[in-house]
Formats: C-alpha cells, structure tokens, sequence
C-alpha cells in the first residue's frame, strides 16, 4: 500500500484503503467510520470557541472496501451556546450510517470539587517504540495479564477488567492532519469490543456508539477503561471512561446484539 491512510479523497467523496478494514470482513470498521463522520462534522461545522461534547455514530449496514462513501452534514440548531449538527454517511446511494454531534460554548469553570469513579489505567505505552509496517492503528490491550500488555485481545478473554491504550499512526483522510477530535471519534468506537468482550471472545457486535467528551485528548494516545457491561436477551450495553495522558476526558458507550461466533483474526490493524 503506497498511501498511510485509512481514506482517500475523490471528488467530495472518500475512497476507503485496505487499512480501514475491519475484523468483520472485507468491510470498514466501524471505528474509521465514526472517525470519517467526526472530520466531516468538524471541517463543517466546527468552531475554536466551542467544544465538540457529544458524538453519536449509528451503525446501518455494513460498508464495502469497494466503493467510495459520500458525508453529508446539516446543522440542525445553533444557538448562542450550543450547535446540533447531523451528518449521513452513503454508499452507492445507500446510507450505511448517520451521526449527530452536540457543540457546547467553552466558559468559565466552576470552583467546586465533585465526585467521580477513579480509574487507574496501565503506564502509556513508550512513545519510542518502532512504528510497524503493516499497521496504522497500535493498540495494546490489558486484562488478565494485569500491566504486561497484549497486541491482540486475548487479554480480555476472562470476566474481569479491561482497558486499552491506542495511537493512530497514519491519516484518517489522506493530506489532513488527525486533530483531537478525529482521534477521539476513532477510538469511541473500541468501547464496544472492551466492554462486551469476555472468556467466550467476543459474541456481540455493536449498533451504534456515543461519545461524550469534557474536553479534547491531549497528546497521541488515548485509552480506554471498561465500567460497565450488562446483556440480557442478546442484546448488550457497556460504558468505558475515556482517557488521555492527563487523566479522564469522558465516557464512551456502545449498544450491541449478539452475534455468535466471532473470532477476531487480528487486533484493531
């Protein structure tokens, strides 16, 4: 592959590369979806003064590796201190998937200290490590092992808690720049096979994910921990808090059903 980047622009469509594939086949994971419909929304619509503080993906149908995807956005509301913005991700003139966005205005902090579940993540892995050929996306996964990292998700094959640390090496759309807001919509959707992920691999496969963010990651990586999953009837929910190299940043939350038999072939690569 001569390009880094998980898509290519084509007139005011993108062309998907052989590295936005996922584990489910010959598809874009779902994770450079939601990541393409974030740049979207934010070379659109966004603006310095406000936060991007929600992102919600809903995952239609599978898209094909084969055919470019076109992004639409509409601003829904705008007001003095927020903007709703939706977008539409289509595929041959088929919509694959949609997303909405919440911009909240940036202003002053309130002094007050407030209660919030502490998570310990494991060290951030080291900045120095070689950059593989063969993958744009790193992640290192932890579980069972306790802080000893694992390049795969056999880490989180037992039924206690899990966490991963992430870092895009290469471009979401080829000649853009990531910006913290691309990263974070990418990584959002990693919440669903850390929460719902457990001794029997992964049985569930996820509709749709949401991001909440109080603020943009800082630095390259970005890190997940796992808080909650519950299931009944094949259907799942789970949440994870959302990390950079300061501390918690916001939560991620994936609804999923269950579809049995998934072996994953390879880590988020």
């Amino acid at each position: 592959m001569s390009s880094r980047a998980f898509f290519l622009p084509e007139g005011d469509a993108f062309r998907p590369t052989n590295w936005a594939r996922g584990p489910w086949g010959q598809t874009i994971s779902g994770n450079y979806v939601g990541g393409l419909l974030g740049h979207v929304i934010e070379r659109d619509a966004g603006d310095p003064e406000l936060q991007p503080a929600r992102l919600t993906v809903d995952l239609f149908r599978p898209a094909a590796l084969t055919d470019p995807v076109h992004v639409e956005t509409t601003v829904v509301r705008e007001g003095r201190r927020l903007k709703l913005v939706d977008a539409v991700m289509t595929q041959s003139g088929t919509v694959v998937a949609r997303a909405n966005a919440l911009f909240l205005r940036r202003g002053e902090q309130p002094p007050g200290d407030r209660f919030t579940t502490r998570v310990t993540m494991p060290p951030l892995p080291p900045e120095s490590d070689p950059a593989p050929d063969d993958r744009l996306t790193l992640v290192w996964s932890y579980g069972k092992d306790g802080d000893v990292p694992s390049t795969g998700l056999g880490a989180w094959a037992y039924d206690g808690p899990k966490f991963i640390w992430t870092r895009e090496l290469g471009s979401l759309v080829e000649g853009v720049a990531l910006t913290p807001f691309t990263r974070a919509a990418l990584a959002g959707d990693m919440a669903s096979s850390l929460t719902h992920f457990g001794a029997d691999g992964l049985p569930f496969i996820n509709a749709d994910y949401t991001l909440a963010l109080s603020r943009l990651p800082d630095g390259p990586f970005l890190g997940l921990a796992a808080l909650t999953h519950d299931s009944d009837a094949g259907v799942a929910t789970g949440t994870a808090v959302v990390v950079d190299r300061i501390g918690p940043l916001g939560t991620a939350t994936a609804t999923a059903l269950a579809n049995p038999g998934f072996n994953p072939p390879r880590a988020f690569s």
